[in-house]
């Protein structure tokens, strides 16, 4: 493991625990480390794979923050899943046993129910044979860090999937209270909470937090005496996506479409690209930017653009960086993000990239799918169309290409929306007191 030495050790802090730590996909969980700690709380990160070591987002060199990554035991060998885990982590196992004899016997007896109860084929077929208690060996070395650091007082995991399985154990394993953070695939998605897992981990937690009042209803349906749930939007750093000043005008070149995602099914690029293919066919002069991972998506989107012959219209780039998206933001005429419901309940929930453009008064064309109407009412602070429907997409860039009035109006009341309710001051400062108020009930705390 690599790590960082916290400074102030006698100071409480927040546990954070995430499957992947700075990938340039995770900007919103970056950020909101940021500010938590600018706020004045301290915390201390644990990612289960190791860094990213390709893009990232300024502020990930602004963390303070200790970080501790687990080796990636994946690439050692080609045994077993579970031993090649168990002989990269069984020091740290058998350190647990001998400190906290008790609570180790109570959370692998813990591991092995969950594993029994949801690898039989009539409760899910999607998890694999030793899924439980790979995550149950993944979480030993960090609540010995854990242990090891008694100024950690509360534990987080972002995403409920495995990340908040490993957190939940690792809080079995230590006696420190956890909480997480749901957000769209992985409440939506069977594969990350067969059964009943879900509402255990709902029912087990501090708190839990999710990011659109879609999934809060959704959650509160699952466990309807839950008392601890909580909706913060991901809010944006309004302070660096902020409009340009003077405002950049785009009446003197060609206009440009941009979107930014990941090539997946649910981003909705194929719907894009054909929609494009309508506007030149119109007579539509524009350039049409599609940035982000390339994924299972990509080749589609790319196949599209050659049969549709837009290779001189529609650009396919790689992820960017927060500061080389916003001079995208920038030079960009319209976003646009026609999202779907994929095939296999995969959604989003309110794509970050869509609250960035509209921070910098950027006119907005999205679908009414998931929790996208709880950011844009059509027609009043962007446009909504149907997913899956390339000429009422079509209709809709077609029409913000022609008005500029139009496109001012809806940039306007797009950018007074995120001041008023996706301002990440305002959403972090809520999280911060949901932790700060767990830190103050927990015994032993000081801040």
């Amino acid at each position: 493991m690599i790590g960082v030495t916290s400074s102030r050790p006698h100071v409480s802090c927040i546990g954070y625990i995430m499957m992947a730590y700075a990938r340039v996909d995770d900007a919103f969980i970056t950020n909101e480390i940021y500010l938590l700690e600018r706020s004045g709380l301290k915390l201390h990160i644990f990612s289960v794979k190791p860094l990213d070591n390709g893009r990232r987002h300024a502020s990930v060199d602004q963390i303070q923050a200790a970080v501790i990554c687990l080796p990636d035991p994946t690439s050692r060998s080609k045994t077993h899943l579970v031993w090649r885990h168990l002989r990269a982590f069984w020091r740290s196992h058998l350190s647990l046993l001998r400190r906290r004899p008790r609570a180790y016997v109570s959370a692998l007896s813990f591991a092995l129910g969950l594993q029994l109860k949801y690898r039989f084929p009539l409760r899910s077929r999607q998890i694999t044979e030793e899924q439980f208690i790979v995550d149950f060996l993944r979480a030993g070395p960090v609540a010995l860090n854990v242990l090891e650091c008694p100024c950690i007082r509360h534990l987080h995991g972002h995403f409920c999937h495995a990340s908040t399985t490993i957190t939940m154990m690792v809080s079995r394993l230590t006696g420190v209270p956890f909480s997480f953070t749901a957000h769209a695939k992985d409440i939506y998605l069977s594969k990350s909470n067969p059964g009943d897992l879900l509402q255990r981990k709902l029912r087990g937690a501090a708190f839990v937090v999710t990011c659109t009042e879609g999934n809060r209803v959704l959650l509160q349906r699952l466990c309807p005496d839950l008392t601890s749930l909580h909706r913060i939007y991901h809010g944006v750093d309004t302070a660096t996506f902020a409009p340009p000043i003077p405002p950049r005008c785009d009446n003197g070149g060609v206009p440009r479409i941009l979107a930014v995602g990941r090539f997946v099914e649910k981003k909705g690029f194929p719907y894009l690209v054909r929609a494009c293919r309508v506007l030149r066919e119109k007579g539509h002069a524009f350039r049409c930017d599609i940035v982000g991972r390339p994924d299972r998506d990509s080749e589609a989107v790319r196949r599209l653009i050659e049969e549709g012959h837009l290779e001189e219209t529609v650009f396919v780039s790689d992820a960017l960086t927060h500061d080389e998206l916003k001079g995208l933001y920038e030079r960009c005429t319209i976003f646009c993000l026609p999202c779907i419901v994929a095939g296999n309940g995969d959604r989003d929930g309110i794509p970050n990239v869509l609250v960035e453009a509209m921070a910098m008064r950027r006119p907005v064309v999205a679908t009414g799918v998931s929790a996208i109407p709880e950011l844009i009412e059509d027609g009043a602070n962007g446009l909504l169309v149907p997913e899956k429907d390339v000429p009422a997409l079509a209709r809709a860039l077609d029409r913000l290409l022609e008005d500029a009035a139009l496109r001012g109006t809806l940039a306007d009341a797009a950018y007074e929306t995120v001041r008023g309710s996706f301002d990440a001051e305002r959403t972090t400062r809520a999280l911060k007191d949901l932790f700060t108020s767990s830190l103050a009930s927990t015994p032993g705390a000081s801040s």
